[in-house]
């Protein structure tokens, strides 16, 4: 069986990690480079790297500060905010990413998946989807949860992997730092939408919300959180066992 991953993600926001409730009320939290040294020794399968208020400030994402995270990581590090061509994704790979992660950029061209999949392969290409509910339906939002698109974000997501993304990260704008539980009902709907790995995002607030995720939902395949491994409420080595003692496969 493939072992199911287990993400940090770190929101940087004028180069200091953050996190904050419903994509709100950010509240400083730590260096990114320090943070990422920290999960990389840790047990982390991999990180996730945002500019959270790239999009929204349109400007470029901070290199200098990814560069420096990236050369203390030694897992896969994916990496998104400001991403709005394929030169984005040229220079945030040279930085030192293994995969880039697009929203904002690809709601604007959606042929960006595309253009930069056929570069740097499906493998690279990672649509992170912020996605709320309005009146019952689940509506994709760009500029980190700013924006209503108007989209329906099944139907978003799953033309952005049908144009070429290997991967898909579903942030639930409902559940985001609330720490009730993941939201298996909009990742059971993306899940049985699409053929590619699904990391499913917001919500955690303990080991069991990790476990209820992989029983209710064997197709995701990875979980990503931010406050509760930042803030020492939950370590992964702990996470980590406790899933392979529900007969959950992890790398111990």
């Amino acid at each position: 069986m493939i072992t199911k991953r287990i993400i940090p993600c770190l929101d940087v926001k004028d180069g200091r990690v953050v996190k904050g409730v419903n994509f709100e009320k950010l509240g400083d939290v730590a260096s990114p480079v320090e943070l990422a040294q920290y999960y990389s020794s840790c047990g982390a399968d991999e990180l996730v790297f945002y500019d959270i208020t790239a999009s929204a400030e349109g400007r470029k994402l901070f290199t200098d500060i990814l560069t420096e995270t990236a050369s203390k990581v030694f897992i896969p590090l994916t990496v998104g905010g400001g991403i709005n061509t394929v030169a984005d994704f040229d220079r945030v790979l040279k930085c030192g990413a293994d995969k880039v992660s697009v929203n904002s950029g690809a709601i604007r061209n959606p042929d960006l998946v595309g253009e930069a999949a056929k570069i740097y392969g499906d493998q690279c290409v990672v649509i992170s989807a912020d996605v709320k509910r309005v009146d019952g339906v689940f509506r994709v939002f760009a500029k980190g949860g700013r924006e209503n698109t108007g989209m329906e974000a099944v139907s978003w997501i799953k033309r952005c992997v049908d144009n070429g993304a290997g991967e898909v990260v579903l942030n639930s704008i409902d559940t985001d730092g609330v720490k009730k539980g993941f939201d298996l009902e909009m990742l059971d709907a993306v899940c049985n939408a699409v053929s590619v790995p699904v990391i499913a995002s917001g919500g955690a607030g303990c080991i069991d919300d990790f476990i209820t995720l992989f029983k209710s939902l064997p197709k995701v395949d990875a979980g990503l959180a931010a406050s509760i491994f930042h803030f020492g409420e939950v370590k992964i080595s702990d996470l980590k066992k406790k899933m392979a003692e529900n007969g959950i496969p992890a790398r111990l």
